[in-house]
């Protein structure tokens, strides 16, 4: 683990654990797709629930593992931490294939980015808020 206290080893090994989570997540901040990460993190607690109630043979519990296991595929890194008086900052990350790219954060390349394609997009999310709006007059007019 790197951290532990002669006087106190489980203490600190609890904080220790403490800090590998935070280290990875800063990695899978980086390494990982929002959309999957967002999902995975909100299979975490049925997945936590099924272990803790005795269904680790389970065929759920198989099927949240693979989903887990191919969420973290991309996850590799070095994230590097900061402790100043019980605080754990990030301080710095990188990794081999990061989905973020410099290259690509600016919106003046037009080779990057075309500004005229975000019409459709635009267009095509508001689909369901329009759909929403008629059916919420339909059905105000009905109680009327």
């Amino acid at each position: 683990m790197g951290i532990s206290n002669r006087k106190n080893n489980c203490a600190f090994a609890v904080g220790s654990l403490s800090l590998l989570h935070r280290a990875r997540e800063a990695v899978e901040q980086i390494t990982m797709d929002r959309e999957v990460l967002h999902l995975r993190n909100s299979l975490i607690p049925q997945y936590a629930r099924m272990v803790y109630n005795g269904f680790w043979f389970s065929p759920e519990r198989r099927m949240l593992q693979a989903a887990m296991d191919e969420a973290a595929q991309t996850v590799t890194g070095e994230a590097r931490l900061k402790l100043y008086r019980g605080n754990c900052m990030i301080v710095g990350r990188r990794a081999p294939q990061p989905l973020y790219d410099p290259r690509l954060a600016t919106f003046e390349l037009e080779e990057v980015y075309d500004q005229r394609d975000a019409g459709g997009f635009i267009k095509l999310n508001a689909l369901r808020l329009r759909m929403a709006a008629r059916a919420g007059r339909r059905n105000a007019s009905k109680a009327q």
